[in-house]
């Protein structure tokens, strides 16, 4: 135990004179400016509630790592003389090369600091909502692994893996908090009748330090206000047990542990901390005393530590207990107890009771005047305006558009997104895919129905190349552009030779924007190669997903991807990792649908014509329709095949 105390690495770390911090400082700062290490403004595993204390004026700010979700970064600005926390989101976008981006709001950069430079170089705001600008850097005065291991001891925590100072092979070596390397004290110590004994033991050790000498650091942020409050003076100190131990204390000593360092203002002195009577509270930041006095959050002072209360009995238990919260939420603080989310078994689509007003209660499969009626509509509209019907009509069925508090109450998350991921979201996904696959065939139903010229049929596939490009970067929606680009890729289109050849001739750039882009690109995301960016996508491209989950539950032609001998894992593993990021930004997806569909003036007979029940009817009848999955797919396969061979005749082998 004493070869730990004399070796301990925090000790080590918080010991270093002050000369050589200024030294490491210099080093870090003279890094590459590519490395989030060389700029001042980033502080590293900084808490929120000591990040506020350093931000005193409009303008002022920092970065920080995201304590809770590790790779993420946290932009901490004053506007309007309040402290406002913005989250900056590690996004990986997968391409023919995989790349990182850093998603701000509405914005995606390629790193934080070419984040930092667009919005202060810009003036731009970096949230709409508090149109908060920065533009007054606060430069840290200590390296970043001086602050890792301060904070860390002071939580009681290991530094992030995740942190930048943090990286392996990189100038500065990670140093761990403790030599145990995250171990518990059950995996080190056997269990005996001493074992208490030990665990108190280990508990101390791994929290002290022989001595931590005072000093001033003589560096200043470059930039930084007077009154900013820096990383100015640590001293030292001893409890009466002999035990040096950091302690944060908080507003109220309920709410603190035993293994919280105690956070106090510069001005005061070394004398015990005692309890300021009611109405003397210093101002509070989230429970933590208030810097505002002009402290600094590197003055760390000891206050004896309390016996620590016994573990409770359960992990739930502890949650509580960590979050404050009482044994029964919901009956003291006032929130709503718990519903589990209702599992459904019904489809959302019943084309029986389906009411519209371009056909009857009653209608034969493709019917001619419902059909005629159908296809001037979509001769109507241009390929901008019948992709938002598209997009609108999927963001619905999707539950990324329209969702209310009950129906989120009902799922138990926020976004269908999310809940198409999850075991009780098995009807939403059969849905999803019946729409697909309906659309798919009613966009293939269109192109085989045009009975005129060759040129005319070529000019309708050219519109429908220009809806799905339409679909992809103009909408940012992965799941209707898939469903054209199955129309397009069925047999039954691809094998009429003469009309892609009259496509060739008269719309090079639509066989040109096919060939080289779409059908490579779609080719691509299926293969788990690439993704579109988070910041321009509404719907996400998740049919390889709901394909894997509900495999063998639908009828699915043609091998999938994975099921290749050479790349069938890393595929299947892409597409579930893809399937988190999807789960994860569900608000973002729907932000992301409302800002395209701004504006958009919809028209109830055109969106009536992508709507799911609609496509239903009127491919299989209100009688068909209600037939199995399997009986309508097959038949209306057959039904494609006719059309396509009447259109262009299959030629005889006696005829080559």
């Amino acid at each position: 135990m004493e070869n730990y105390v004399q070796f301990s690495k925090e000790k080590y770390l918080l010991d270093s004179p002050p000369e050589k911090l200024r030294r490491e400082l210099e080093e870090e700062l003279k890094l590459s400016g590519s490395d989030l290490r060389s700029h001042g403004w980033y502080h590293g595993p900084v808490p929120r509630e000591v990040s506020e204390t350093l931000v005193l004026r409009n303008g002022d700010f920092l970065i920080r790592d995201c304590l809770t979700n590790a790779g993420d970064y946290v932009l901490t600005c004053r506007w309007n003389h309040e402290a406002l926390h913005f989250k900056i989101t590690k996004v990986l976008i997968k391409s023919s090369e995989s790349r990182v981006q850093y998603l701000l709001e509405q914005e995606s950069f390629d790193s934080v600091p070419a984040l930092v430079c667009f919005y202060m170089s810009q003036r731009r705001p970096v949230s709409l909502q508090s149109s908060a600008q920065i533009y007054c850097p606060i430069n840290r005065t200590l390296p970043l692994r001086y602050l890792e291991a301060t904070f860390a001891l002071a939580n009681g925590r290991k530094g992030s893996a995740h942190s930048p100072s943090n990286q392996r092979g990189a100038y500065i070596k990670r140093r761990s908090v403790t030599m145990t390397d995250g171990l518990t004290t059950e995996k080190i110590i056997p269990h005996s009748p001493s074992t208490l004994h030990h665990k108190e033991a280990m508990r101390n050790c791994a929290l002290s330090m022989d001595q931590i000498q005072e000093f001033r650091c003589p560096l200043s942020p470059v930039g930084e206000a007077p009154l900013s409050p820096a990383y100015s003076s640590v001293t030292k100190h001893r409890n009466t047990m002999g035990v040096k131990v950091l302690e944060v204390v908080p507003s109220s000593p309920v709410l603190r542990r035993s293994s919280e360092p105690q956070l106090s203002p510069s001005s005061s002195t070394n004398a015990p901390l005692q309890e300021p009577a009611s109405g003397d509270h210093p101002p509070t930041v989230h429970g933590y005393l208030s810097d505002a006095a002009g402290g600094s959050y590197c003055e760390l002072h000891p206050t004896p530590s309390p016996s620590p209360a016994p573990p409770p009995k359960s992990y739930v238990e502890r949650l509580r207990v960590e979050e404050g919260r009482t044994a029964h939420p919901g009956k003291e603080d006032g929130s709503e107890p718990f519903t589990a989310p209702l599992v459904e078994t019904v489809s959302s689509f019943n084309p029986s009771k389906y009411h519209s007003a371009l056909m009857g209660a009653e209608n034969k499969p493709l019917e001619m005047g419902i059909l005629k009626r159908v296809k001037e509509l979509l001769g109507e509209a241009d390929a901008k305006t019948a992709a938002k019907h598209i997009t609108k009509a999927d963001c619905t069925v999707a539950r990324i558009l329209g969702v209310t508090k009950e129906m989120q109450k009902m799922m138990g998350v926020g976004s269908g997104l999310e809940l198409l991921t999850l075991p009780h979201g098995h009807q939403l996904r059969l849905d999803l895919l019946e729409r697909f696959y309906t659309m798919s065939i009613m966009v293939a139903v269109d192109l085989l129905g045009c009975t005129g010229s060759t040129e005319e049929r070529a000019s309708l596939l050219h519109k429908t190349i220009q809806l799905a490009a339409e679909l992809k970067s103009g909408l940012g929606n992965m799941f209707g552009f898939a469903a054209v680009m199955r129309a397009l890729e069925l047999p039954q289109i691809s094998r009429l030779q003469q009309t892609w050849s009259a496509l060739r001739q008269r719309h090079t750039e639509g066989a040109i924007l096919y060939e080289k882009k779409l059908k490579p690109f779609m080719k691509n995301m299926n293969d788990g190669k690439e993704s579109c960016a988070l910041s321009s996508t509404s719907f996400p491209h998740i049919i390889p997903l709901l394909s894997l989950l509900e495999k063998g539950m639908v009828v699915i032609e043609g091998a999938e991807p994975w099921e290749s001998t050479e790349t069938g894992v890393d595929v299947v593993m892409s597409h579930l990792e893809a399937a988190r990021t999807i789960a994860h930004h569900g608000g973002i997806y729907c932000t992301n649908a409302e800002t395209k569909l701004q504006g958009f003036q919809e028209r109830e007979d055109l969106l009536e014509v992508f709507c799911t029940e609609f496509q239903m009817r009127l491919l299989w009848g209100s009688r068909g329709a209600e037939g199995s999955q399997a009986e309508r797919y097959d038949k209306f396969d057959k039904v494609l095949t006719a059309l396509s061979n009447k259109l262009e005749p299959p030629v005889k082998h006696s005829e080559l």
